[in-house]
């Protein structure tokens, strides 16, 4: 449902851009990773979990276009394809939805010994850290599953989910607590709608690329930065906030062992006011981490994607390579 909305809205901004033009929703598929819920996401060990069977839609050229939560896809996509588009970003804290009995409560008011739910080791890890008197088990499957698994059982105190795919559903009352950043950093690309398209389709390009949040597009080129020179992924707990002001980025970035205890954190901030220039030829279809962003300046997305490897780099040099290994190898081997 929530797939469904999230394509429906970016159909009507299609819709409102390009009236003259006729867009049909194809298909809805299932992926992967919607289909193994018996597992915990951070376990079936695929890159593209919900990506791989829409992409292959794509290149069979059954479909133009594919709308994602930017934090499913991989930080490198498969050849041919690339992120034509990035949306405005919703909010992208994470929140935690209480059980009924608990309306009201915070996380630190719940009783000692209460479990949360979470399939993400990066929610974990910190919260973990945050709140060492709670327990947190994995929970899986779209957000009305999880919700269900909620409500209708007594196994779960609270769950913690992305606020940005609650407010979508239109279950923003559902909402406890928002987790600030102090809190819970989050996961890359959190928020963002991304729209994937075949590379060398120049006319769909050119048309999804009106969708493009210029701040968006910065901050998450960042963000998708330093996760790729990190090499991590849903199996290591990274953890990023992103802050555009003024023409200055800064990007925070986090790694942590599985259990929290052991993390690196640092900030790093770069200016991203250039102009935009017309670049003829080829140089228009540079993609930064899997992005065209033709309506965006080079300078701006290049100076983006220096900071999180600069970031990036900088949390390797402290460790990092050493903690994100062994909560790897800690997850394969739970």
């Amino acid at each position: 449902q929530l797939a469904r909305i999230q394509t429906d809205s970016v159909v009507e901004m299609l819709r409102e851009l390009y009236p003259d033009l006729c867009f049909e929703i194809a298909v809805a598929m299932s992926t992967t990773g919607d289909k193994i819920l018996d597992t915990a996401l951070s376990k079936i060990g695929e890159k593209s979990l919900f990506t791989k069977e829409l992409e292959n839609a794509l290149e069979r050229n059954e479909v133009d276009l594919v709308v994602h939560s930017l934090k499913d896809l991989p930080t490198s996509l498969p050849p041919g394809f690339t992120i034509g588009a990035v949306c405005k970003r919703e909010n992208p804290l994470d929140a935690v939805v209480f059980h009924p009995k608990n309306c009201g409560k915070t996380l630190s008011l719940l009783p000692e010994k209460s479990v949360i739910g979470t399939s993400s080791l990066r929610r974990a890890a910190q919260l973990k850290k945050k709140f060492p008197q709670l327990e947190f088990r994995d929970i899986r499957g779209n957000l009305n599953t999880r919700l269900k698994k909620l409500d209708e059982k007594e196994d779960f105190s609270a769950i913690v989910l992305a606020a940005a795919g609650l407010k979508r559903m239109g279950w923003e009352n559902r909402v406890g607590q928002l987790l600030s950043p102090e809190d819970c950093l989050y996961a890359v690309g959190q928020g963002a709608l991304a729209v994937e398209v075949r590379a060398k389709d120049q006319d769909i390009l050119n048309m999804v690329s009106a969708l493009h949040d210029a701040d968006t597009v910065l901050c998450c080129i960042a963000e998708r930065a330093f996760m790729k020179r990190l090499e991590g992924g849903c199996s290591v707990p990274v953890a990023v906030n992103t802050v555009l002001k003024d023409g200055q980025l800064y990007l925070t970035g986090a790694v942590y062992s599985l259990d929290g205890s052991d993390s690196l954190k640092e900030t790093m901030q770069t200016s991203v006011n250039y102009p935009q220039q017309n670049e003829d030829g080829p140089n228009d279809d540079v993609q930064h981490v899997g992005i065209t962003a033709r309506n965006v300046p080079g300078q701006s997305q290049e100076a983006a994607e220096n900071l999180g490897v600069q970031l990036a780099s900088l949390l390797l040099s402290k460790g990092a390579k050493q903690i994100l290994s062994v909560a790897r190898q800690l997850n394969d081997a739970r």
